[in-house]
């Protein structure tokens, strides 16, 4: 009984080892899909083994030139030819966001290669200290309607537009604003006695005094630290209120 019991063992030891040794390196090591992040899709999520694999935080926050997959992306939407900026002057930085799913979101965004490294510091300590961003991919998702992403509360810097309701180049237009938590920080301008919000959803959040998601104060840290980098806020403005906007002080 006792030589019986020992050969079953040894068998099912055999087995076992054999099983192993036709086991994948993949499978057995259990290596982390990259694929995202060796494409760069923004608007996906990843994990942090992901992310440890893929080189760390070091490889996931980079200002670079504008990629030709990207430039393709963003001829007739948010780039058309001008006479004060061209693919020279911009950089697309990759960067990765937190928000209140406790997730590692995929960002993108392209700015004037004047603040990308700036951008791309404020962006990995935003991300560090887990600071909620619910979106960043580029505005030409949306076809480069403004209003559109506005609503979508996405994230974004260049978008080669006027500011809204004049004739006047943004500041975006030239890659040097970015616009944070759209929905939640809402542009309020005064015409004729009359107010406008955009983006049209956000007319509940014009109220600071109220607490809510997503919102920015001077207590908030995107706020400090984008001031702390030589932008100022829409916020502080007098005439109008762009609560999501920072642009650089030239």
């Amino acid at each position: 009984m006792k030589n019986t019991t020992i050969w079953i063992l040894t068998a099912l030891l055999t087995l076992s080892c054999a099983v192993k040794a036709q086991t994948s390196p993949q499978e057995s090591d259990c290596t982390p899909d990259l694929t995202v992040l060796k494409t760069w899709q923004a608007g996906q999520t990843v994990s942090q083994e992901a992310v440890d694999a893929f080189g760390g935080l070091d490889s996931c926050f980079v200002s670079q030139p504008i990629p030709d997959g990207v430039w393709q992306r963003m001829q007739g939407k948010t780039f058309k030819p001008n006479p004060h900026i061209g693919r020279d002057d911009l950089r697309h930085i990759r960067a990765l966001h937190w928000d209140y799913d406790e997730q590692t979101h995929v960002g993108e965004m392209v700015c004037n290669k004047k603040i990308a490294e700036r951008l791309v510091l404020i962006l990995r300590t935003l991300y560090e200290q887990h600071y909620p961003i619910e979106r960043m991919v580029l505005p030409d998702v949306y076809n480069a309607d403004d209003d559109v992403q506005m609503a979508d509360n996405n994230t974004s810097c260049f978008c080669y537009r006027v500011v809204s309701g004049t004739t006047h180049l943004s500041k975006h237009a030239l890659g040097l604003a970015i616009d944070v938590n759209t929905r939640y920080n809402p542009y309020i301008t005064y015409r004729n006695g009359k107010r406008r919000v955009q983006p049209d959803n956000g007319a509940d959040y014009c109220d600071r005094s109220k607490q809510f998601r997503y919102k920015i104060d001077h207590n908030d840290l995107c706020f400090k630290l984008f001031t702390q980098h030589g932008f100022r806020w829409g916020g502080d403005w007098h005439t109008s209120k762009d609560y999501q906007h920072f642009e650089l002080i030239e």
